[in-house]
């Protein structure tokens, strides 16, 4: 076995060694460009006086499209680096044929294959379509790091950048001067014109400035100052102390319109891109101007209700009761209706009863005036002992109350038996 210290190189070869002859235990193998690289890092660490133990290589052989492709399915990727290493060790194999597979899977033995500095190509029509790669005079080696070991490297760069990249994006973002106003939840159907005129009157306060009202797509709207004309010199910090002194009006002019829900300080590039907001800063409460929430929101006073005057939810109580109420009595009056099958005989039923309820009436008539006649007879005769009247005046008193005329049959009688 022979091997190079500097580039890790391992190569089988025969010993050959005898007791006469070393063969070929001292013999080394050629260096590369790899191994040529990796004794120039060798020299500059003892220059500078770097431990190489405590500076890890970082460098990743492979494109990011490989990575990516690779972290989508891992044992597969695995597989197939495997196959091309092979294929790279071997100098006598010059081509490699893959089976066929889906273009997704193609796609990454092409991007490998160009790491690994080899050329590809795609063959035969679906369904039977396949990868072949082929070496070329480019090609000088395998890749030392394996694709596992690249993502590891990049996962961990990742991890431990991704804190300081955020906290230098806070940080550049809080030197950002504001050059403008952010409109959050406009009020549905808000035109460019209505807006501006609406804020005229605050906007047109700072003289030397102008205000560029923008739409954006996620239902936003902003509004960037820009100096008046080329001539008229602002510096950022100018522009930002009069947008400032500005919000506490402009907000109020807002909210009594109810333009928007909130409206807050912003910082916008060229294209109108918002590289800082109010709300993102610690010592603000989600940008919203104080002023325009108290008058937007004025104290109300609770309202006496005079003597005798019925709450509104009373009267609606009770006209839901009613309302219930007669829905309840429809009902139940359409549940009473039931469908006749023969309506002549439901007719001679309804006259039936009709007649029957006019012969009660008139029965009950007769029987009323009866008992009211028997009534008056006997008030008659009990008041004529009082009275000390004889038969022949209590006959004519009763004649003159039935309205009978005098020499009538009753009358006779009554003579008669006096």
């Amino acid at each position: 076995m022979s091997g190079d210290r500097a580039n890790k190189l391992v190569q089988e070869v025969k010993c050959n060694a005898s007791k006469t002859s070393e063969g070929n235990t001292k013999k080394s193998l050629e260096c590369d460009d790899e191994c040529a690289r990796l004794a120039r890092n060798h020299k500059l660490a003892i220059a500078l006086n770097i431990d190489p133990e405590a500076h890890k290589d970082d460098h990743i052989p492979y494109s990011n499209e490989t990575l990516k492709m690779f972290r989508e399915n891992v044992k597969w990727g695995q597989m197939q680096e495997r196959e091309i290493r092979v294929f790279a060790a071997d100098e006598n194999e010059k081509r490699l044929r893959f089976k066929p597979m889906p273009p997704n899977q193609r796609a990454f033995l092409h991007s490998l294959s160009e790491d690994f500095g080899f050329d590809s190509e795609s063959m035969d029509p679906e369904p039977h379509r396949h990868v072949a790669v082929f070496k070329t005079p480019r090609f000088v080696m395998a890749p030392m790091k394996t694709l596992a070991e690249s993502v590891r490297i990049r996962t961990s760069a990742e991890t431990s950048g991704a804190p300081l990249a955020e906290t230098q994006r806070k940080l550049q973002a809080n030197n950002e001067m504001f050059n403008g106003f952010l409109l959050t939840s406009p009020r549905f159907g808000l035109t460019l014109e209505e807006l501006r005129a609406d804020c005229a009157a605050s906007l047109d306060s700072s003289p030397g400035l102008l205000y560029d009202i923008s739409f954006l797509p996620r239902e936003e709207i902003v509004i960037k100052a820009r100096p008046a004309s080329s001539s008229t010199v602002f510096s950022s910090s100018a522009i930002e102390a009069t947008i400032k002194a500005l919000k506490a009006s402009l907000s109020a002019a807002i909210a009594s319109k109810h333009l928007a829900t909130s409206i807050q300080l912003c910082a916008l590039d060229n294209s109108l891109n918002i590289t800082r907001r109010e709300m993102d800063d610690p010592a603000n409460n989600g940008g919203w101007s104080q002023v325009a929430a108290k008058a937007a929101a004025p104290r109300m006073a609770p309202r006496q209700m005079a003597v005798g005057e019925k709450s509104v939810y009373t009267v609606l109580g009770s006209k839901l009761r009613d309302a219930k109420k007669k829905k309840e009595e429809m009902k139940k009056a359409k549940e009473s209706e039931a469908v006749v099958d023969d309506w002549e005989e439901e007719m001679k039923k309804q006259e039936e009863a009709e007649e029957k309820a006019v012969t009660d009436a008139q029965s009950h008539k007769d029987v009323s005036n009866s008992t009211n006649e028997n009534a008056n007879d006997n008030e008659g005769v009990s008041k004529a002992p009082e009275g000390k009247e004889t038969d022949a005046e209590v006959a004519k008193e009763k004649m003159q109350k039935h309205d009978l005329p005098e020499g009538s049959p009753t009358q006779l009688s009554t003579t008669a038996e006096g």
